[in-house]
């Protein structure tokens, strides 16, 4: 007698079958896990974009500020021909004459400043900042900024009396010690004011001597 061999069955099993594919359930769960991870990763590109967008706009602030208050320091303590102690009448501010120019053009003296609000910010000749040649006329257009780059800025000028013994306190009297405060900020879209930029400086007035 001839032994049969035993039987060999060749069609997969079910268990086998499945391994070669991924269920619904497998492709959704890992769509989802994928779209997650694109979620974080583009919420640390907009971060790291806004983070260097306000790096940016503070480094330029800081610039108009010192600019500014350079601008200031070249002026005259007090009016040409005006005497005493330096105090004044008490009174920090432009004269009619002086607050009729375009910008700061005609601005002779420190306290001249006091009070100074632009928005968008400008040059001395009243044009959009960074279009000007200081000169009164435009720059070339290579070499000009749009003239809305600003829209959104602010810069204000404070002047006002301090306490000699105190220069970190404000003086309700006139002293011949003053400060000087540059403020730039950026308005957002909602009316929110956020400071960028402040410089400050202390100024005295000595009395010339007659000898």
């Amino acid at each position: 007698m001839h032994a049969h061999p035993s039987m060999v069955t060749t069609q997969p099993s079910r268990t086998a079958a499945l391994r070669h594919g991924f269920s619904l359930v497998e492709a959704l769960m890992a769509l989802s896990i994928t779209a997650m991870a694109g979620a974080v990763l583009l919420l640390s590109v907009e971060s790291s974009l806004q983070s260097t967008t306000e790096a940016v706009e503070r480094t330029i602030a800081e610039g108009i500020a010192q600019q500014t208050l350079n601008e200031i320091l070249t002026k005259r303590y007090v009016e040409s021909g005006e005497s005493g102690d330096g105090t004044g009448s008490g009174t920090l501010g432009p004269t009619t004459w002086e607050a009729g120019g375009a910008g700061t053009e005609r601005f002779n003296d420190v306290d001249d400043y006091n009070g100074l609000s632009a928005s968008p910010i400008k040059g001395v000749y009243g044009e959009a900042l960074g279009t000007g040649n200081d000169q009164g006329s435009q720059r070339l257009n290579n070499f000009r900024l749009r003239s809305d780059y600003f829209q959104n800025w602010r810069q204000r000028v404070l002047v006002y009396y301090v306490d000699p013994d105190n220069p970190s306190t404000a003086a309700n009297t006139g002293t011949a010690f003053r400060a000087i405060e540059v403020n730039v900020e950026l308005i957002d879209a909602k009316g929110a004011v956020h400071s960028l930029a402040k410089r400050k400086r202390i100024v005295a007035y000595i009395t010339p001597s007659t000898s």
